[in-house]
């Protein structure tokens, strides 16, 4: 395609682990993608435009789009990676940890969504994907979350909403709820005894996630959706 009407996907968190993988895959189906994270650097692909930037940060939010929109003309899909995972007891967690969390993973998603609609909006079409975390449904006893449940479930509940208020207007939005994912950041055999408990035996890849957010791109039918992608979890729980 040509510079504007290639698609041009959005990758928050994308400097690592899972966010590099989905970033991978939206390449080898030939999107043009803009990359951000706190700590991106700069990608030698032409096709690849990153920004460094804190996500929680509406200022970063207006320079992605900013980027996306002067560097290749459109906006086609966003994919909320960016989150931050704080697993404490109930009253352990401080006023710090709330202000964190939340700021990551609901403002985070807050001002990089409105401005990215925004645009498909006015294109006529888009296709939005939030991840989700499987503990949101299906608690973990072993894994205390209170402050994940809070704020991945309101961007579970956000992503049906928005679903409904864009549909006529051309906007899918979308939500995986991953389980647990290795990524390279952590030792393999660090997931070894997680991976035992796993109803198929093994806990969750960067390339089943990046399959996933293909699955949802290509699926034209399917909105307001919450994509289980934890290897059977919320099945047997």
């Amino acid at each position: 395609m040509t510079p504007g009407h290639r698609r041009v996907a959005i990758v928050t968190g994308a400097s690592q682990g899972i966010g590099a993988g989905i970033v991978a895959r939206f390449r080898q189906i030939g999107y043009a993608v803009v990359g951000t994270s706190r700590s991106i650097g700069p990608s030698g692909d032409d096709d690849v435009v990153t920004v460094r930037g804190d996500i929680s940060d509406a200022r970063t939010a207006d320079r992605v789009v900013h980027e996306a929109i002067d560097r290749f003309g459109r906006i086609d899909s966003l994919v909320n990676n960016a989150g931050v995972f704080v697993a404490k007891p109930f009253t352990d967690y401080t006023a710090d940890d709330y202000v964190h969390v939340a700021a990551v993973n609901l403002a985070g998603f807050f001002h990089i969504t409105q401005r990215a609609i925004g645009q498909m909006v006015m294109q006529g079409r888009g296709h939005v994907v939030t991840m989700t975390t499987t503990l949101v449904d299906h608690v973990d006893g072993a894994t205390p979350a209170v402050l994940t449940a809070l704020t991945k479930g309101g961007l579970g509940a956000a992503t049906r909403s928005l679903a409904i208020e864009y549909a006529s207007r051309g906007i899918r939005v979308n939500a995986i709820a991953a389980g647990v994912i290795q990524t390279p950041v952590h030792d393999a055999a660090s997931y070894d005894a997680v991976a035992a408990r796993q109803p198929t035996g093994r806990v969750g890849r960067v390339e089943d996630i990046a399959d996933a957010v293909l699955y949802l791109e290509n699926a034209s039918f399917v909105t307001g959706e919450t994509l289980h992608v934890d290897g059977g979890w919320a099945a047997g729980h």
